[in-house]
Formats: C-alpha cells, structure tokens, sequence
C-alpha cells in the first residue's frame, strides 16, 4: 500500500532533522529555528491572531503532538524541537478568499494541492538551511537528507543545484567532491552543468571546464548564455585560443550575440590570447558597449604589445564623456609604464586625483610603479607619501622595488626597516627588493647581511633570494663564493643561477668556471641564446677564436638564435623603435648625420670607442663602424633631434645596455647638456652631467 504524501512529507522532514540533529550543533539549532517559525505561523491560534482571516489552515488527522509530532519524539534534539506542537497545521492559500478554515479541512482540500503546500513548506526550509551552510560537513548533511527524501534526482529541484554550486565554488567546498555529486546525476540540468563548469573554470586546472563544455554540446541538455559565459572565462585563465573560437560559435548559433557580459567576456578572452585583432572587430560589432567593454580592451592592449593603442582608447573614453573607472585607469597606467611615457602618465594621474580615484589603493600602488617605470623614483616616491588610503604590504613592495630599480639601495633597506617600525612584517618580496637594490648599488656587504637575516626573521628564502646573492657576489668578483652558495642551496638551482654566474664569468674572465656553469646549462637542457653568446664571447675575449667557432656550430645544430636588440623613444606621443643597423625609418639619414656629428663631439672630450668589446675576428675599423649604429645610440640621435633642451630623453632597451653604449650616452649627456634616462632590461641608467646614476656598476 502506498504511503500517503501528507506521511512521506512528515518522514522528509523527520529525517531532515536527524540529519541536522546529528551534525554540527550551530545548523541543529538554525534548522530549528527555522521549522519552529514555521510552525508558528501555520498554527490556528497564531495564524488567526496574526492574518485576521486572510488565509485557511489545514488540519491533518494524526499529524498532533501526540500522533508523531516531534514534540513527541524523544531523543531527536529533544530540547530544539519541543516547542512543535504540531507539523498538521500548515498555512495555505485558500481558493476562495473568504473561506474560513471550516471550508479547508483535509477532507474538502484536493490532494495535490495539500502535496504542493507541504512540498513548498519543505523547500522553504532546504533552502534556508542551504543559504546557512559554512562548511563541507554541513553540505554533505543537507545532501544526505535530498537523497533519504527522494529529492535528489528531481528534474524540478533546485536545492541539488544550489548545494552542487556551493561545493564547486565556495571556499568551504571541494571540487572533487562535486564532480562526484555531478557524476551521480541521472539526468544533470543546464543549471548542474553551469554549476560544475564554472567551478572548473575557477580552479587551477581550467581545462577541466572546456572538457565539461564539449561534454554538455553531446548531452540533451542545451547550452545558455551562462554556460557560454563560464566556459570563456576557462578559456582566458587556460590561454585556449581554438575552444574560443568553437565558443564563439556557438554563441552566434544560440543567438546570445547581443548580450552583453557574454560578449565582453569573449572580448577578453581574445585579448589574453594575444588575438587582437578578433577583440576590436567583437568590440567594434557589438550594438552597446559599458565601461566593462572598455576595460576589456584596454587592459587587454595595454598587457599586450599595443600599449599606445590602449592609451588611445582610454584617450577616447575621456572624450566621450564616460566615467572611467579604477579598471580603467589601471590599464592605461600599465601602457604607460611598458613605454615610459611619463607625460601621458601624468595625463592619466592628474584624471586619477581629478575622479577621486587616488582613494583606491591598488590605483596607488599602479601610479607608485608606473613612476618607476618611467625613471622617476622621486615622483613614485611623492605619490608613497601623500597616499590619501592607508598602505598594504603592496604598497610598501612597490615603492622598494622602485629604489632596487634606480640602484637606491640605501632607501630601500631605510624603508624595510620603517616597516618593522610601523608594525607591517616584510615577507619575501620585500627582501627581495632590498637585495636587489644592494645588487645594483654594488653593497655586497649590506646585501649579504640581509640574506643572513631572513632565516632569522622568519622568512623563508626562495630560489630568486639565492639568484640575486649570486649576482651580487658575481658582480663583486667573488665568483667562488658564489658557486659555493650555488652547491650548498637546500633547494635544486635553476638555469637562472648557472647563467647568472655564467655572466660574471664573463665580466672577470674566468674560463674554467664558465665552462663548469656551460655545462650545467647543457645539463638541465637549457637552449637559451644567451648561454651559447656569454661563452662564445668569453672565448672570443681571449682569442680562442676556434672554441668560438665550436659554440657557434652549436647554436646553428640546436637551431638557437640570437636575440636582436632594439630600443625605442617617446616624441609627441609616439614610439619609435630602433634596432641595430636601423635604416628603415623615415628620418634615418637625418639620424645617421646626427650620429655622425655626436661621434665627433665626444671623441674631442675624450671618448675612445671601446672596440675591445666588439668580439668578432674582424678588423679596428670595421668594429668601429660595428659600435656606431647600435640601437640605443640611433634613439638617442632621434630624440636629440626632434625634442626641446629641457625635456628629458628616455630610453628603453630590450636587453642590457653595453659598455660603449653607456659611455657614450655619458658624454652626450654631458656636451650637449642633456638629462638621458636608460631604461635596460636589468635596472634604469640616469645619465646627467656626464655621470650615470649606476656609478658605472651595473
């Protein structure tokens, strides 16, 4: 015989507040809470005091206190549910609104509308307790009742999918555990697929969510705009350029191409694979951009290798009258800080101050870092202290990596030490910029005394504390002392630490350490051009001319190529990029006459081309003219020629810059009375009055 619904509905709860009783006592006590409200409110005292005849009640025979109510249940949280009087009286709508409770008895009401009434009652309390859950414990309790009850595998349940949602992605949950939920599904809703698949996306592991994607495309169950939505947001965190595309798709086929959110996101996605192209024309069809659309494409820009585009854009979002926001501006900081364009960076930290903006912290930190980037550390500096919101330990980081920049390593380490002062302990990044500032100042001593003393403090050192102490005492000349670290570090060295020594090897030249460095390199299978020229140079330097040949053979068999050099220059707004050699640009014979005269300037203040760095068997002359057309000097041509006295010259070089070249720009600075600011790719070079801020150590 089968069970009547007002009995099976009883038995859902009965066995919702074993569940609970059972479990952590804070839920117990929430659930009580809960179903005691509710039975208040269904109880004809309270419910014809309180609605003054608004609404029916429904009496159930047997359902009382003494006929298995769970006031008369012992031993189920006896103390929580006493208060019960009674789970028969349940409030319902009455189909006539004047009906008295006389005219809804349980044998006038039809079934299926007092199983609808219970059903809800039941709902109303699963998903109270589901919005109350702080812990895995507490979702496995409410998922033990869904399955006793029979509601697991209800296509109209809405709880499975809220509970598989809080599992997937709250910080309580376990993903693992939900994808075993998932997988016990029968028939999984769009809603469950949403809930897994967004999970996935937020994991360490995104493809996980593009494997659940095309697994739904087979499955009954159609995609929405949501599902499309999520599994982007994977493709983005994974770089998954052909799922985009397949995604993209599908959202034209679907006809979810005006919304939106989906189409920022697939704007985004494009972006961070470096498909730019594909984002202006989604961006340029959309019918209604936000400033989320904006931000997209800027961000995307600005990460990207079109930093003056996404300052042409945010340009274009002030001359429209939209409210760029701190996205906004975090975009267009970081396109002016890979140019070091400290005009334009000005430009977007004066419409900062203008918008109220300069409260945000991360705004902060961003305008601290594009300063430095741009070779003004003073300016960084100012903004540090004038911050009108307090400072993180990110704030502190940046500012100190700004002076390790410069080579002000006396004002990074005063800065680390006012952080113990003011109660913010320094972690390991803050080492880090006080090491590498010693590094670049050339305070060995200083700087090795800190290494000593995080172990002491507390904090750990990681391979990039041992690289710059590697480089530091390379730098010094204590290339023994530097493989000894190397050999004694509890860690496995990396290729960056062989090939930092292998870089001191260079400078001081010592072959045999240098070949011991090399062949750790070919060791760990390293295939770096920048191995096989720092060796080939050290033969050179010593005339080893067919051990040079030997490294080169070598790099044609393993297919290594060297990297060009280029350097770039701001005038008016726009870069001009250089490489070694230039005569593509249209001003080059200008350049090239200009080049000429300030190689005859210098040369009658003293210069001396430094032709013992040019390491190739070729004769004076020719490495003379080898010297003269380097990228960095052609830039520094350009701007001498197109940019007024007192504006500074700035330089940015995609490798370190060479000797020549320092000596040089150290003479221009000084004859033709000129600020030239080098920004290389170890650290930045402020040439002024024929000295460099480096103190010729870099």
């Amino acid at each position: 015989m089968g069970r009547s619904p007002i009995v099976s509905v009883k038995v859902m709860l009965l066995t919702l507040t074993v569940v609970v009783a059972v479990g952590v006592v804070p839920l117990l006590v929430e659930g009580g809470r809960i179903l005691k409200e509710a039975d208040q409110a269904v109880h004809p005292q309270n419910f014809f005091g309180g609605m003054g005849g608004l609404g029916g009640v429904v009496p159930f025979p047997g359902a009382g206190a003494g006929a298995g109510g769970f006031g008369s249940t012992p031993g189920i949280g006896s103390s929580v549910f006493c208060t019960f009087p009674s789970l028969g009286c349940v409030r319902v709508q009455p189909t006539n609104p004047g009906a008295g409770a006389g005219q809804l008895n349980s044998r006038s009401t039809p079934r299926h509308q007092r199983r609808r009434v219970l059903r809800r009652m039941t709902a109303v309390c699963i998903s109270n307790l589901i919005q109350k859950c702080n812990s895995l414990s507490h979702i496995k309790q409410i998922q033990s009742h869904l399955i006793t009850a029979g509601l697991f595998q209800y296509s109209f349940s809405s709880h499975r999918t809220k509970l598989l949602e809080l599992t997937a992605i709250s910080f309580y949950g376990e993903l693992s555990y939900a994808t075993l939920i998932f997988n016990y599904i029968e028939h999984p809703l769009t809603n469950d697929w949403n809930a897994i698949i967004r999970g996935h996306a937020q994991s360490p592991t995104p493809q996980m969510a593009l494997t659940c994607f095309l697994d739904m495309l087979r499955a009954p169950q159609k995609i929405d705009a949501l599902t499309c939505s999520f599994a982007l947001k994977a493709c983005a965190r994974a770089l998954a350029k052909i799922e985009a595309d397949l995604i993209h798709c599908q959202v034209i086929r679907s006809g979810f191409k005006a919304d939106v959110l989906l189409q920022t996101t697939l704007l985004d996605v494009y972006a961070k694979v470096g498909e730019f192209g594909d984002a202006q024309k989604v961006f340029d069809e959309m019918a209604r951009r936000d400033i989320a659309s904006w931000n997209a494409l800027i961000c995307g820009m600005a990460q990207g290798s079109f930093p003056n585009e996404a300052l042409g854009l945010f340009y274009r979002i002030c001359g429209m009258g939209l409210r760029a926001n701190e996205i906004t501006v975090l975009g267009a900081l970081s396109a002016c800080s890979q140019m070091g364009a400290l005009k334009e960076g000005d430009k977007v930290w004066g419409y900062i101050k203008e918008r109220g903006l300069d409260t945000n912290v991360i705004v902060c930190n961003a305008v601290i870092d594009m300063y430095g980037k741009c070779g003004f550390v003073d300016k960084a500096y100012d903004v540090f202290r004038n911050m009108r919101c307090d400072k993180t330990i990110i704030t502190w980081n940046t500012m100190i990596m700004g002076f390790a920049m410069h080579g002000h390593a006396v004002e990074a380490i005063e800065l680390l030490e006012e952080m113990g002062r003011v109660g913010i302990r320094c972690d390991q990044l803050s080492y880090l910029g006080a090491l590498c500032a010693c590094n670049h100042a050339g305070l060995v001593e200083e700087g090795y005394q800190l290494f000593n003393s995080m172990e002491v403090k507390g904090v750990t050192r990681n391979i990039k504390h041992y690289g710059t102490v590697v480089d530091l005492l390379g730098r010094a000349g204590r290339l023994k002392e530097a493989y000894d670290i190397i050999n004694s570090m509890s860690i496995l060295p990396d290729t960056v630490l062989w090939q930092t020594l292998l870089g001191a090897c260079k400078t001081y030249g010592n072959v045999e350490m240098a070949e011991i460095a090399s062949r750790r390199l070919v060791e760990m299978g390293s295939d770096s051009c920048g191995d096989f020229v720092l060796l080939s140079n050290i033969y050179a330097t010593f005339g080893r001319w067919s051990d040079v040949g030997r490294v080169r053979e070598a790099m044609k068999i393993r297919d290594v190529k060297k990297v060009p050099g280029f350097s770039y220059t701001e005038v008016d707004g726009v870069l001009h990029k250089f490489v070694n050699g230039d005569q593509s640009h249209p001003s080059w014979q200008e350049i090239y006459a200009k080049l000429d005269e300030i190689m005859h300037k210098i040369r009658e203040h003293g210069y001396v081309p430094g032709t013992r760095f040019v390491l190739h068997d070729i004769g004076e002359e020719d490495k003379e003219y080898a010297l003269s057309y380097h990228s960095e000097k052609l830039a520094v041509a350009f701007a001498l020629l197109n940019t007024s006295q007192d504006t500074p010259i700035q330089v940015i070089k995609n490798l370190r810059i060479c000797v020549d070249c320092h000596a040089v720009i150290k003479f221009v600075s000084k004859v033709y009375n000129r600020e030239i600011i080098v920004r290389d790719r170890a650290r930045f070079h402020r040439f002024k009055e024929g000295a460099c801020s480096c103190r010729d150590y870099w």
